[in-house]
């Protein structure tokens, strides 16, 4: 495998030479840098037994940045040559006119390595995968016959980044991925009701492929679609919410996280501007974004302007600390960068966007808090959901959830959607479980039109006050 290792040094390029050709561009300008990259995935997608998409891709390019205060220039190409570099440079260079800046402090090094370099896509050859997922349908239908419908997704992916400072020297990452997702249909008296479960994260297909996993992933997925079968309308009006560990923490992310990422606060359109060291969340939440968790869907060893992953606190015991920050807002806004600056790819200029966005554990026990609530929605699983950046407005659909009535899970319930607003919603945390969760795996962060694989976590937590939208009274 090391010898097909993404290596443009000594296939495509001089480094000499295109160190040159980066530093002619940065002449007066206050940072940038020479992302180059490979990347390779597979898509499998099994509908009902049938192979319905068997997919490949394969892209190498290059971007090259000029950063001059607030503004950047940018060139990219699929052409990795001397010549394409000159005329990006050419392009980038624009922006900085006659220049007069400094250049930034380079990033510090690192050796950490947060997951294997192994391609994922080597793991095992088509016919075993396609048998797998074949096995898996089966496995659906012989569990249940209320099964009508299978679909089965495998993908894998391995992106290669080499990342050239002005200063001299470059980064490399290697960054696998792999994910296996199961949905079920069921039907019971002419109702139909979906199930979904999976996951996967920064390692091979191996274990995935395993039948101790996926034959868990699919009982989950079963188990979810039953539930759903006997849920009944959600009801409607402002109550008290307790949120599930793991996957909710999505609505976190959305609500929450997008408000703490630095360009949003340093052009003052986050509701979080401007509040630093202020309370903004009830005692006891403790948010961070850690990008170093080994293996995890959102982790990077180093961000894609090749400063190390870090652990950053946003929010301790509910005190504002911390904005997520690329190199160009932070210094613009004199703080440190976080490690957060990352690009869908090559094609894309970085920006400050989350890794794995967690919230803290307490010390409730969930069960007590499940008890503890006197009229309200248990939300474990959540959909779709639409936030407003400025002011945290948040609306989320609930995917399995259940009615509460004196303590007591009342039934199952359907159609439930989540109305609020981040910043308030912190501040009515009412209790946090010790019950820390990870999400399994599947989370992607969308942010100016760019896509970028993320995870969330969070423990069993109650906020009062929240707006349900549903169809019963």
């Amino acid at each position: 495998m090391d010898g097909d290792r993404f290596a443009p040094f000594r296939t495509h390029l001089d480094e000499a030479r295109a160190l040159a050709l980066l530093r002619g561009a940065l002449a007066g300008a206050e940072d940038g840098e020479l992302f180059l990259e490979r990347r390779r995935s597979e898509t499998l997608v099994l509908d009902d037994g049938r192979l319905r998409t068997a997919a490949y891709d394969a892209t190498e390019g290059f971007g090259l940045r000029a950063v001059s205060g607030e503004v950047a220039g940018y060139a990219h190409s699929t052409e990795i040559s001397e010549a394409a570099i000159a005329r990006a440079a050419a392009t980038a260079r624009l922006v900085i006119g006659a220049g007069g800046g400094t250049l930034a402090e380079a990033p510090p090094r690192t050796n950490r390595r947060l997951y294997t370099d192994a391609d994922p896509l080597a793991d095992a050859d088509f016919a075993a995968k396609v048998a797998t997922m074949r096995a898996l349908d089966a496995f659906a239908r012989d569990l249940d016959p209320a099964v009508v419908q299978v679909t089965a997704s495998l993908s894998a992916s391995l992106q290669e980044v080499v990342i050239l400072r002005p200063e001299g020297g470059h980064v490399a990452d290697v960054r696998p991925m792999a994910r296996l997702n199961v949905q079920v249909i069921v039907e019971r008296g002419g109702r139909r009701e979906t199930g979904s479960a999976g996951g996967g994260g920064r390692f091979g297909l191996a274990g995935l492929l395993d039948p101790a996993h996926w034959q868990g992933v699919v009982r989950e997925a079963l188990r979810q679609a039953r539930v759903n079968l006997d849920a009944e309308a959600a009801p409607a009006g402002v109550m008290d919410v307790v949120l599930g560990p793991g996957w909710p923490g999505i609505l976190l992310h959305e609500a929450v996280g997008h408000g703490l990422e630095g360009d949003f606060n340093r052009k003052g359109t986050s509701a979080f501007a401007g509040l630093m060291g202020q309370r903004v969340a009830a005692p006891g939440v403790t948010v961070i974004d850690d990008g170093t968790i080994p293996d995890r869907r959102g982790s990077i060893t180093v961000d894609d302007e090749g400063t190390p992953s870090g652990r950053t606190v946003l929010i301790e015991d509910g005190i504002l600390t911390g904005y997520m920050q690329d190199r160009q807002n932070a210094r613009l806004m004199g703080a440190a960068p976080t490690g957060n600056g990352r690009r869908e790819s090559f094609a894309h200029i970085p920006m400050p966007r989350m890794t794995n966005t967690i919230m803290l554990a307490g010390t409730a026990e969930p069960a007590e808090i499940v008890a503890d609530l006197k009229d309200g929605i248990w939300a474990t699983g959540f959909g779709g959901g639409q936030v407003d950046i400025t002011n945290g407005k948040f609306v989320f659909s609930c995917t399995e959830a259940y009615r509460v009535r004196n303590g007591r899970v009342v039934a199952p319930v359907k159609g439930a959607t989540l109305i609020g607003d981040g910043p308030t919603a912190l501040r009515q945390v009412r209790a946090i479980g010790r019950d820390l969760a990870l999400d399994p795996g599947m989370g992607n962060c969308g942010k100016a039109g760019q896509w970028v694989p993320v995870g969330v976590g969070q423990p069993t937590l109650l906020i009062g006050g929240l707006t349900v939208g549903g169809s019963a009274a």
